[in-house]
């Protein structure tokens, strides 16, 4: 089955990212997102809220989808493809939550040493 248009062109943007910057965190989430959707990454609020908790100050990219089980108590920054809706709901006022695509396009301006990809 064909990928999405949608996420041909985040993988290209991440590796354009990895050339310009010369960072390999671009590469390795353009490496991650490649791989076929069944062996996408899926990560529980609760996980996301331990991680956070442990490395204050860090951006959290899920380099797939954020569901809904547990409760987000750390504020953080959360980048992830998507998320539920509940999740959504269950993350508003205590993370700022950013599609993975919109971080992406200010690629030049993101401190790599705060990211951390969860999964």
């Amino acid at each position: 089955m064909a990928k999405k248009l949608e996420t041909i062109r985040l993988v290209a943007g991440m590796e354009k990212a990895a050339r310009k910057t010369k960072k390999q965190v671009w590469a390795r989430l353009a490496e991650i997102i490649e791989k076929p959707t069944r062996h996408r990454i899926a990560v529980n609020l609760d996980k996301l809220n331990t991680i956070a908790a442990e490395s204050k100050g860090k951006i959290l990219v899920v380099p797939g989808k954020i569901l809904s089980e547990g409760e987000l108590t750390e504020k953080t920054v959360v980048v992830a493809i998507s998320a539920s809706e509940t999740a959504k709901q269950k993350m508003k006022g205590k993370a700022e939550f950013t599609t993975l695509a919109e971080f992406a396009k200010k690629f030049d301006k993101v401190d790599v040493s705060k990211v951390i990809i969860v999964g």
